[in-house]
């Protein structure tokens, strides 16, 4: 659904955004409501980015040994690594 929104967000000048929404079969309310939650989608995917870089960062000052490792096969002993 996403794509058809993001499609429609691209399009809507040559095109009106009831003309888009009619052809992909969605609500002009659901397109709009998506297209004002960008601002807060981006904030959200760059703190998730962050996050994801900070943890990345510990774990490589930890030599990769941060947290608990992970049993690679059930019942068997052998860790994987993680």
């Amino acid at each position: 659904m996403n794509n058809a929104y993001a499609f429609i967000e691209a399009e809507k000048t040559a095109h009106g955004v009831a003309f888009l929404c009619r052809l992909l079969k969605v609500a002009r309310s659901s397109c709009y409501a998506w297209l004002a939650s960008a601002k807060s989608r981006a904030a959200r995917q760059a703190a998730d980015e962050a996050l994801a870089h900070e943890i990345s960062v510990i774990r490589v000052a930890s030599r990769k040994t941060y947290g608990v490792p992970r049993a690679s096969m059930p019942n068997c002993g052998a860790w994987a690594d993680a």
